[in-house]
């Protein structure tokens, strides 16, 4: 290809025409394209590469843990799961009509995954989306508050389209926490979604908050527009770790024998 073209794409930041442009000429030449169709070509992969850079740099900003998608899901270990309310979900309706979601359930029953699951099917549409624990974003904004950087660190929790909190209740909170969740509850209230996992049925999350009354603000708000995924599983993990333990005394058996 003439250098001075290729030097005027990169001056243009067409990357996406960079990457085909000989594959789509060898193309047009073969095919007898016109030149709108060999353009029309161009130009869709132009689009394509811009939507895949976007997706995987929402991806990275999003701070997802692992990678979990929903296909790698195990909705037959969990029957008790509407597999179709979830594959709703994973629509992002409630995304974009600032809905929130609970999964609560007990440990090693796909909360995380769900939850992660969900979280990369909004940012493949284009929606910003932040992962973190509830104990890991309340230690930020902590610390926050030595640096007077307070005000930023919420616009970080409060800006994302999708807030993704997870292991609500691993700890119990004290005032200083509850005073931040409610200001992340209440400024996210009817602006943006929320995701939260917790191990501690529903009932239980008052006790959660240090403050009765911050505690009935915080949950009024969150519950107002909220889906409610309840698992009453087994641990996957642990029957996981049973599976392997019961592989590795058969496979001691076999060769004592």
């Amino acid at each position: 290809m003439n250098d001075s073209l290729m030097i005027r794409l990169r001056d243009l930041k067409l990357s996406g025409i960079i990457k085909t442009l000989d594959v789509r000429n060898e193309e047009a030449l073969k095919s007898n394209l016109s030149y709108m169709e060999f353009f029309e070509l161009l130009i869709n992969d132009e689009v394509l590469n811009r939507q895949n850079n976007s997706n995987i740099k929402r991806t990275s900003k999003a701070k997802f843990p692992q990678h979990k998608t929903l296909e790698e899901y195990n909705f037959n270990y969990q029957p008790n799961i509407n597999k179709r309310f979830i594959y709703n979900l994973a629509t992002c309706e409630f995304v974009r009509k600032k809905e929130n979601v609970a999964f609560i359930g007990p440990p090693g029953t796909g909360k995380t995954h769900l939850a992660i699951s969900i979280g990369l099917k909004a940012v493949a549409q284009g929606y910003k989306v932040l992962f973190t624990t509830v104990n890991e974003m309340l230690e930020e904004l902590y610390i926050s508050r030595a640096d007077n950087s307070f005000h930023q660190k919420l616009r970080y929790y409060t800006a994302p389209d999708l807030l993704i909190l997870d292991e609500l209740g691993l700890k119990k909170l004290n005032q200083n926490s509850v005073d931040d969740f409610y200001e992340i509850i209440s400024r996210r209230y009817e602006n943006g979604s929320i995701i939260i996992t917790s191990n501690k049925v529903f009932e239980e999350w008052a006790r959660i908050f240090y403050d009765p009354v911050l505690a009935t603000a915080i949950l009024d708000r969150f519950v107002h527009h909220c889906h409610f995924v309840v698992i009453k599983g087994e641990s996957y993990r642990m029957k996981q770790r049973e599976g392997v333990i019961k592989a590795m005394s058969e496979e001691s058996l076999s060769k004592d024998k």
